[in-house]
């Protein structure tokens, strides 16, 4: 009997959870369809409020200006100077295993 009740359970809790995937779908779907306004469509006194806000400090360069470069700069390199990149590094660190070895 205690098995009839623990699928009677879990198929309740799976039609609940299939109900709400399929309505977060619908959701997500209608929210990907709303036209969103832009900037020039603000009102002028939020288009203020927004050049006035603080920025992070990451975003602004040595005279305070904001950059509008990219933040991550990805450069191809080889396996090899990877490896070599990570092995300084390693080698580098305060628990290398030279430094073990050095101590005793």
């Amino acid at each position: 009997m205690l098995h009839l009740l623990y699928i009677l359970a879990f198929t309740i809790l799976a039609f609940l959870a299939v109900g709400n995937l399929i309505r977060s779908l619908i959701s997500l779907s209608a929210d990907s369809q709303r036209p969103y306004s832009s900037m020039t469509k603000m009102p002028k006194s939020r288009v203020s409020q927004d050049r006035d806000r603080i920025l992070h400090p990451e975003l602004l360069d040595d005279a305070g200006n904001v950059i509008s470069e990219p933040l991550l700069v990805m450069k191809s390199i080889t396996v090899e100077d990877a490896r070599a990149q990570l092995d300084a590094l390693y080698k580098s660190s305060p628990n290398s295993p030279n430094d073990i070895r050095e101590e005793s």
